[in-house]
């Protein structure tokens, strides 16, 4: 009996082509948990570091405290409220606030873009569209602006 091994072989630029293929698939999808091993990553705070605030901007300027209404969730888009108090501890009402973050570790944003969507009383102001699209170490930035000067506040999360 004789088989035809011709027929079942493909020539050795599909072979290396398809080889190629499974290998960038296979490091893309590992890519964003082994991101910091390639590119150095970035230090992990303190423990003290994290947490949902009362946080000081960098330049002290203000205060700023996220008030989830239940705690923080993966995958799922939230509405995040800030309370935003000067550095007297007094609601600030009429500031401007630009939202970022991302991972660090990983070198990613975050998936969506947050935005301050609308002022409530006492110096809170409503986040919409934020999502966290798997476990880890993510940050939080806030840019605030206001006339008291523009300062920003970065909270560290685990989640």
């Amino acid at each position: 009996m004789s088989f035809n091994t011709q027929r079942n072989k493909k020539p050795a630029w599909r072979r290396i082509a398809l080889s190629a293929a499974v290998v960038a698939v296979t490091l893309g999808a590992s890519a964003c948990g082994h991101l910091h091993l390639i590119a150095g990553g970035a230090e992990r705070p303190a423990a003290a570091e994290f947490g949902l605030g009362p946080r000081p901007s960098a330049a002290q300027l203000y205060t700023a405290t996220l008030l989830p209404r239940q705690p923080l969730r993966l995958r799922q888009l939230e509405t995040v409220p800030v309370r935003i108090a000067d550095a007297s501890g007094r609601p600030v009402a009429g500031v401007a606030i630009a939202v970022s973050g991302g991972m660090p570790e990983h070198g990613h944003g975050l998936p969506t873009q947050p935005r301050v969507t609308r002022a409530l009383a006492d110096g809170v102001y409503e986040i919409e569209g934020v999502r966290f699209s798997m476990g880890g170490w993510w940050q939080l930035t806030l840019a605030i602006e206001s006339p008291a000067g523009a300062d920003s506040v970065t909270f560290n999360l685990s989640l």
